[in-house]
């Protein structure tokens, strides 16, 4: 559940999650711990229920997994949402979907996502979010793309003398 890189959009998307949980980022320790998670992710009974359930899936892979179990001990010491939703013994992968985020800049996203294993790296996923072309939520990404933008390094003048 760590965000371990993303790119300047990807910041700037995520932000809330960034600004308000130690490096590396962590989606979970986000939605279950931190209050701006409720406002940020719009369904987000839903997505909480998922997390845990893909959460159950990673410990049932890897019982041995010492970050994990310590995630899942903090987690279920800190939020009762948390320990309920474990203690149904829900499992879930998802690979694609749909996020609905309200950003606190732009609003709301509604978001296509993909996530691809990485073969050469265990355990760790690739996700790529898109927004429907032409759409209020393609708008605001633009808008939030253009804030986060660098400019392009011209290359310097040469000397003709």
């Amino acid at each position: 559940m760590d965000i371990l890189a993303a790119n300047q959009l990807g910041y700037a998307v995520f932000s809330p999650i960034f600004a308000h949980t130690a490096r590396p980022a962590n989606i979970a320790r986000f939605i279950f711990l931190d209050p701006a998670a409720s406002d940020f992710y719009v369904d987000w009974e839903r997505l909480a229920s998922d997390t845990v359930a893909l959460m159950r899936a990673e410990a049932g892979r890897d019982p041995y997994d010492r970050a994990l179990t310590d995630l899942i001990g903090e987690l279920s010491t800190r939020s009762e949402a948390f320990r309920t939703w474990w203690a149904a013994h829900n499992v879930r992968l998802h690979r694609t979907g749909v996020k609905h985020l309200h950003h606190p800049l732009v609003g709301d996203l509604t978001l296509a996502y993909e996530s691809m294993e990485l073969t050469a790296d265990t355990g760790l996923r690739l996700n790529a979010y898109t927004a429907e072309p032409g759409s209020p939520a393609q708008n605001a990404l633009n808008l939030l793309a253009s804030w986060t933008a660098t400019p392009q390094e011209q290359p310097a003048a040469r000397s003709t003398e």
